[in-house]
This record gives C-alpha cells, structure tokens and sequence, in this order.
C-alpha cells in the first residue's frame, strides 16, 4: 500500500509539480547521535503537505520506510521500532530518536512534498546518521608487574566499547603522590625500555574520543632492583687506623643499609660466621671476645642476587674482674709470700702492693701486670693482717684493688681417730683449720709412729691392732703470724660397755627394748653389735628393731614369744686397741589363763536358718583378765528333708567336723551373730576366750534352736476373710443374674433351669460341639446331611464332668460352691 502511494507522488510529481527549473531540490546533512542518546532528524523548516521518512542500512541498497503522512496524520512503521524510540515532532516533519541503538546508523531519506493542489513542489532531504559509541571505562594491562631494573615492558589500555577516533595519555603517579603525563597518543600500547627504580609507581591510562573521556583504576608498578653496596653506620664513632674501636661494656651499633626491592635481608657475620639476621646489630655490653670483622650481607630474595660490606671492630678493655691477691707459706712457715696479678686486658694492666709493704718486704716483681712481696714472721705482727694491691689500666677511669687478709685460725688444733672400712688401718686425723694461709701439721707418737713436717702430712696411719693403749700421740701446727707452735693430742681406750638392767622380763606379746651403752666416747669410734638368744648377729627385720648412734644401741624384740625369744643376749664393742662383751637376760612371760565363758542362747535369727545369734556369759573371777573371744561352729550333718540350696559347697552340707573360727578382740561383746550357714544342716557351737596369746577353756557345744513364729494368727485370719470376700461375691453375682433374668434369658436359664415347655428347645452353641467334640460324646457338624443331634441343657455350669443331666423339669438343682482361702 505505502509503494503504491509512493509511486502514486511520483506520478503526481512528474505530470503536475516540476519546480521553476523542472528539478526535485536536495539537501545532504550529517547528524551525530550518542548510543542510549536522542537524536533529531530535521525535514525541512516548515511542514509539507506529504512526506515519508526511509532508512537505508549501511552497506545495503534498500529503501524501507520509517514513517510518513499522507496527510492524514504520521504512521510509524514496525521498521521504526528497531531503530529506537521513533516519534515525529508536533507541526514538523522532523523525527526524534530517543533511546539510540547502534544499529539506528545510516542513511535516513525525508519526502517532502509542498504545494500538491496548484504547483507541487518536492524536496529530498538526506540525513546521514552517525551512532556514536563513548568510551568505557579502560582496563589497564602490564607486561609484568614487577620488571627487574633495566628490563623491556609495556602497558596497555583496554576498551571494551568506543567509537573512534580514540586518544591515549599515559599517567604515573610517584611515591610523594606526584602525577605527571610520560605518554600519549592514537595507540592503546605504549613499550618502556630499560626500566629503572624510578619508574616504580602508580599507572594509569585515560581513553577519550567525541563523546567522552574515561580513566582506568590505577595499578601498582613494582620494579625489582638491587641489592647495592650496603653502607654500614657505626654508633658511637671511633676510627683507628685498624677500623672501628669502641670500649668495653659500651653499646655498640652497627646499621646497615643497601638499596634494593623488594627490601634487602640483611646477614651479619662476624669472623664469617653468622651471628645475626636484620639491619640493625646492636652489642649491649660490648666485650672483648667481641673484637674482630663484622660483614654486613645485604640479599634480594627475590632476585637471589646479594652484596656485601666488611668493615673491623676493635674493643679496648681492661683484664677481667680486678687484680687478683693471694698468700702462701713460705720457708717452712717462717714467712709469708704476697702475690698481685691482673693479667689480660688490651693493653696489660700495672700492679702495685701499697709503699709501706715495699719497703719492709722484699719486692720480687716481674713487672706490669705481676707483683710478689716477701714478709718475714718477725714483721707481720697480731693475729690478723690486711694486704691491698692496686691495679691500673688506660680504659679505666680509676683504679682496681684488691685485698687479702691473713689471719690464724679461730679454735685450737683438733685431733680425731678413726678406722678404715676393711680394719687395715687406725688413722688419727688432726686439723686446724680456718686461718689463711692453711696451717702446717704434723704428727709425733711412741714407737716410732709420727709423719714429716711438710704439707699434707695431717693423717696418720696406724696399722690395726699396733697401737698403745694409754700412750699419748701429739699433733703439732704452725701458722706464719705465729711465732711458736701449738699442740693436741690423742691417747687411746679400749671401750667399756654398760646397761641399765641386766635381766629384762615381759608378757608374751609385748615389744621390749634392749640397750647397751659405751662409758666414753671413745677414739677411735667403737660400733656396737647385737646377737640374739641363738648366738646370730641381729640385723633390722620385722622380729627386731635397731636403733643406734656412735655411743649406744638399742634393741627391740618385736611380738615377744616365751619359747622362742627368751634368753641371753648379747652386745660386743671394739677398737683398735681392744674390745668388750655384755650380757642381757630376757624373761618372756605368758599372760594368766582368762575365765571361762557359757553359753546362754544359741537361736536361728528368722526361717531360712542362714543366721543363728549367740549369748554367753563369764563364769569365774572377773578380776582374771580376758581380751576377747573365739565363737566357733561346725556342721554335724545335713537335715533331713531339707535340700540344699546349689550355691552350698559339698564340705558344708556333708557337714565335716572342722571347728570355723570368728575371732572378736572388743572383751565386753556377749551377744554375736553368725551368718552364711547352710539351711539344710544343723550345727554345733562353743564360745572360747583368750588374754593375748592364752587361750582358755571351750564352751559347753550347744545347737541351735527354732525361732518361735507368730504368723497362725495371721494365716487364720487370712484364710477367712478370704472365705467371706467368696461367699459374698458369689451371693451379689447370682442375685444380678436373677434381677436381669429378662435380659440375660439363657445364663438366667443355665443357673436355674426351663420350663417344661422350653426344655426341649434344641439350641446348639458352638461351645457345645467343641466340648462334645473333645468328649467324644456328641459328633462334629461338618458338611453331613444328617440332622444334628439334639443336646440337653445343662441344669448348672458347676456341674461336674461325669454328672449325667437330669431327666425331668421337676428334679432338684445341685449347686456346688467351692471357696479356697490363702493367707500369709
């Protein structure tokens, strides 16, 4: 239809609307629109009479219609609905495009026809449509992100949409926050040679074209570099002509710094060993051992590249501590020899004893850091004297000293005397010590016995068994501030024993104590040992106890028995010079024989006769003494018609004539109860008593009685309440059925008979034929053509199986009712 009114304008056209020349009048435009955007298509400046609006697709030929008036008003093609929202402006034949799609680019053609009733003018309008796309948002690419220093690498800016042409420019921010343009251009690729640490930052591209401009997200550039030479800082600062010096017990720090990304790990290394691991080694309280080459190791791990600085720390310090003082003896203890020694340090140290001690001494100095004095007896006077050295050292602000005193011992010489493990040899031992320098000893004895005047000569040894008894050895010491000598002396004893009672008595069972002492403490030191009534050295066990110190022993009997522990016991002692032997008498004793007990009540406790209870009673004088009980019980045999439960032993209920023991030790228990017993057999049982470990005499045997029961009161009882609650429910229940005899016409009938006239009513029940059935009496209904049998009714359901039913409505009833009664 629209081609045919097309065609029809031409026609129209061509026969009646030439312009003044004859020619159709074109106007060629250009519109540019933006995607998503509106765009107006102009038609001329006034409205024709007709025109119609057509789209030609870029690349293609054809003409389609978009829109047109015939002057009826505009209709929109379906045409226009692809290319956006198509509508025509009011009194206009220009169009808007809202909403533009990308493919609404082309060529649009606007007909428009003017003057069609006198001189039709026509005029072609074509508007070229150009759809441009903006730019989106860029996206930033790298080659690498972390380019090692003096590598190629480039950037590039990704677009995902945007008309062309397109513009670049290349932005880095630094690390002060600085931005600066390094590139810009047409292309999206941009190459950077020979990167440097410096190109380390923040990027960013921007795309711009005529529509808009937009900026990528920046991204991070690292560049990898380094390690460079470290540079080592040194606090605090002294230079000597070997390096670096610093003085003892300073705080020392070494910082190393190298330039490199990622940051350097740094090594230190001293004498090429490594000490530590990070920039910064600090030395509080620096020593001497701490002298020497101190390397910094600066390396990149990621590149696994390093570099290295050495520089030489020397520490100046002064010797150890302070100077050193001491004293011996010397010329036999006639003289005293001063010593002052401050040895290392860097440089040596000097020592002097003070100026009065150079004058009276004779001064042996090695010179520097050794000093020696040599004192007579005669010029050191009292029993004490103090002797001070200095010391000097140039890394010391001041002096060191130190200080020795010389002093004689506080106590007198002491003498001690004892004897070797395997009796070889008496050793007298003296000693006096304490003072400074150590004293000198010496020993002086009959027969020759003594040691020389040199050091360590404070032991004798004696071989045992030749020493003297009652002749003195004396022991000699000489100190140098003391002018003569001073003695002590030792005379040896044989020992002597004594005891506090030489016959000991106790009651059987009771713990004794034995003792044994030595008259003196005597040297040397005497041990005492024990032998028991059978002649055996006594040694610690659960039978004896022994308890000793170097002047006595003590010796327990433990539970004392009369046949085995009385007797004669004996203690010996000895020494070196002799020995002695002492004898103790111990009397056992047996406690008195207790009274006798008898027996009063022997009773089973309740029916199942696993229980029986004891009562007895002392006989005699009470006076006599008892500490307990002995209650014993034995099977005789088994009872008859009583079986024995599984869980009893053979030997119980056979009964064997073994006497069972239950001991009580409380002596005012009378009353005792045996349990565990075997119903079914009867026993015997006695009560003994005993003092300790005397038994007396056994008891009369007795066997146990019956308990006497109460329950016949109950049981009767029961048995005819139980009889009564039978009689009354069975009166209530046959007086129910005989009230309900309308209801329940065939149990009433069955308790109490038909009527002549209904007793030969032939009912059968399916109870019938199951009873009849198991009796034999009555034959099963089953598929036979046989009439059933006819079966009588019973007068009483409590009539017995061999009853025979009765024969007329006028015999009597029998009714039998039994009641069965339990009680407890």
């Amino acid at each position: 239809m629209l081609a045919q009114l097309v065609g029809l304008l031409f026609l129209l056209y061509s026969a009646n609307s030439q312009p003044i020349n004859g020619e159709v009048v074109y106007r060629d435009t250009s519109v540019y629109g933006v995607v998503g955007k509106a765009v107006i298509l102009e038609c001329g400046s006034t409205l024709p009479d007709m025109y119609i609006w057509s789209f030609t697709k870029p690349g293609t030929e054809a003409i389609k219609a978009v829109v047109y008036d015939l002057g009826h008003g505009p209709k929109i093609q379906k045409l226009a609905h692809t290319l956006g929202q198509v509508t025509v402006i009011l009194k206009s034949a220009d169009v808007s495009i809202d909403k533009l799609p990308v493919v609404a680019q082309g060529l649009y053609t606007c007909q428009a026809f003017y003057d069609i009733e006198n001189l039709p003018v026509v005029y072609y309008y074509y508007v070229h449509l150009t759809v441009r796309v903006p730019v989106t948002k860029p996206h930033l690419l790298l080659s690498d992100g972390s380019p090692v220093e003096g590598s190629t690498i480039w950037l590039r800016c990704n677009l995902d949409n945007g008309t062309g042409p397109i513009q670049y420019a290349w932005q880095q921010e630094n690390h002060h926050g600085n931005v600066s343009v390094f590139a810009q251009g047409g292309t999206d690729v941009v190459n950077v040679t020979e990167v440097n640490r410096n190109h380390t930052g923040w990027y960013r591209c921007l795309a711009s074209n005529a529509v808009n401009s937009e900026r990528s997200d920046r991204i991070w550039l690292e560049i990898i570099f380094g390690p460079d030479i470290p540079h080592i800082e040194v606090t605090p600062y002294t230079v000597t002509e070997r390096g670096y010096s610093a003085l003892e017990r300073e705080t020392v720090s070494l910082q190393c710094r190298a330039q490199s990304n990622p940051p350097s790990q740094y090594v230190w290394l001293y004498n090429n060993s490594q000490v530590y691991t990070g920039p910064q080694l600090t030395i509080t309280k620096v020593l001497r051992m701490h002298t020497g080459d101190y390397a910094c190791l600066a390396q990149n791990t990621y590149l696994n590249t390093r570099s290295k600085k050495t520089i030489s720390l020397t520490v100046y310090y002064p010797p150890d501590g302070s100077p050193s003082c001491s004293m011996e003896p010397a010329m036999n203890h006639t003289s005293l020899r001063l010593r002052c020694s401050w040895t290392g340090g860097f440089p040596s140290a000097s020592v002097h004893w003070a100026e009065h001690l150079r004058r009276a001494g004779e001064d042996n100095a090695e010179g520097g850091h050794n000093s020696d004095i040599l004192l007579p007896s005669e010029d050191l006077a009292g029993n004490s004297s103090l002797f001070t050295c200095a010391g000097y050292h140039l890394a010391l602000q001041q002096s060191m000293e130190c200080s020795i005193w010389a002093y004689l011992p506080p106590s007198e010489p002491a003498c001690l005397a004892y004897v070797t493990t395997n009796r070889q040899y008496l050793m007298l031992s003296c000693s006096w010590d304490g003072g400074a320098p150590n004293a000198l000893v010496w020993w002086e004895g009959p027969n020759g016995h003594g040691t020389p005047r040199e050091e360590n000569s404070n032991i004798l040894n004696i071989p045992y068994g030749t020493a003297r008894s009652g002749r003195p050895y004396i022991c000699h010491a000489k100190h140098p501030l003391l002018g003569q000598t001073k003695t002590c002396g030792l005379t040896l004893e044989a020992p002597v024993l004594l005891t506090q009672r030489r016959v000991v008595s106790v009651f059987e069972g009771a713990d004794v104590q034995l003792s044994c002492n030595l008259r003196a403490n005597y040297l040397p030191t005497s041990h005492i040992t024990w032998f028991n009534n059978h002649g055996s050295d006594i040694r610690d066990t659960s039978k004896y106890m022994l308890l000793r110190t170097s002047t006595w022993a003590n010796l327990t009997v433990r539970d004392t028995d009369e046949t085995q522990d009385s007797g004669e016991y004996r203690c010996t002692s000895s020494n070196a010079v002799g020995g002695a032997d002492l004898n103790i008498t111990l009397v056992v004793k047996k406690h008195p024989m207790p009274p006798n007990a008898t027996l009063i009540r022997v009773m089973y406790i309740g029916r199942l006769r696993n229980e029986v209870e004891l009562e007895w009673q002392m006989e005699g004088d009470a006076e006599q003494g008892w500490t307990g009980f002995v209650v014993q019980h034995r099977g005789v045999n088994e009872r008859p018609g009583r079986r024995a439960s599984n869980n009893d032993s053979m030997e119980e209920r056979i009964g064997a004539a073994v006497w069972h023991h239950n001991v009580i030790q409380d002596p005012d228990v009378r009353i005792h109860t045996v349990g565990r017993l075997t119903p079914t057999a009867n026993y015997q049982f006695r009560v003994i008593t005993f003092n300790h470990r005397t038994v007396g005499h056994p008891s009369a045997t007795k066997t146990p009685a019956e308990p006497r029961s109460n329950n016949y009161p109950a049981v009767i009882g029961a048995a005819i309440g139980g009889m009564l609650f039978a009689a009354i429910a069975t009166v209530l229940l046959l007086m129910y059925i005989f009230r309900n005899r309308n209801n329940n016409p065939r149990l009433h009938d069955m308790l109490f008979g038909l009527r002549h006239s209904q007793s030969r009513e032939n009912i059968n029940f399916p109870e019938d034929e199951v009873v009849n059935g198991t009796e034999g009496g009555i034959p099963e209904m089953g598929g036979s053509s046989s009439q059933a049998p006819r079966i009588p009714r019973a007068t009483s359901p409590l009539t017995t199986a061999g009853q025979a039913p009765p024969t007329g409505d006028n015999e009597p009833v029998n009714v039998t009712i039994t009641v069965q009664a339990t009680g407890s």
